[in-house]
């Protein structure tokens, strides 16, 4: 968005206000920050045949660096807290987090590193890299989504980044190969992601609202 000049500065003073606000160059990455409120890991895998076993994962953290409009020099590394694995029941999550299973006492975290961003038709696309699970890394991908890259319309208004993503794995191929007659080996996931634009590399997120983004926001959430 343009600078705002007073129109009763002297023109030296403006001139110094123009040069002192930073210019978002056209097509160049912005890193970005996994928000891990809005951020969900949802699995689900066989069970006995009866049903699918579903569980979802909160509290993920990363970065992303990304160009909407270059895909390829995206860059996105995350860490997924398995600790934070809810299964909806507690005696059901204590037995995912035994040894037999996800082991997280040794492991109590998983982590996507992605290196080769490509963009398909529309805003869809996929992301691949290599994932570590259960101590195993092994290359893997992900089918992904742009939803939306815009301002939060709700104080503090940063810059928000939607993605959606689903992937599949084989628990057996990280390792994890007990009660395989019960329990499926294959695993869907699916994953939904905010990321908010950061100001630099303290990791601080953006959060200066400008004059349009307030209004636009006490526009939204009035009542008619």
């Amino acid at each position: 968005m343009p600078a705002f000049v007073h129109p009763h500065l002297p023109m030296a003073t403006a001139l110094a206000v123009l040069c002192a606000c930073p210019a978002a160059g056209a097509g160049e990455p912005v890193r970005y920050a996994i928000d891990p409120v809005h951020t969900r890991v949802l699995f689900e895998i066989d069970h006995a045949g009866f049903s699918k076993a579903i569980g979802t994962v909160s509290g993920s953290e990363g970065s992303l660096l990304f160009d909407a409009d270059d895909w390829s020099t995206a860059r996105l590394d995350v860490v997924v807290p398995m600790q934070r694995l809810d299964m909806g029941d507690s005696g059901w999550s204590a037995s995912v987090f035994a040894p037999r299973f996800l082991d997280v006492k040794r492991y109590p975290q998983a982590r996507f590193v992605a290196d080769r961003v490509t963009r398909g038709e529309g805003n869809r696309g996929s992301a691949c890299g290599r994932l570590t699970l259960h101590g195993t890394t092994r290359p893997f991908c992900m089918a992904l989504a742009l939803n939306r890259i815009a301002r939060y319309p709700l104080p503090p208004f940063r810059r928000t980044a939607g993605f959606s993503a689903t992937a599949t794995l084989k628990r057996s191929d990280f390792g994890m190969k007990s009660w395989r007659s019960l329990v499926g080996d294959e695993v869907l996931l699916r994953i939904e992601a905010e990321l908010v634009r950061r100001d630099g590399d303290d990791g601080k997120p953006d959060s200066a609202p400008t004059e349009t983004t307030a209004a636009d926001a006490e526009a939204a959430t009035t009542e008619p």
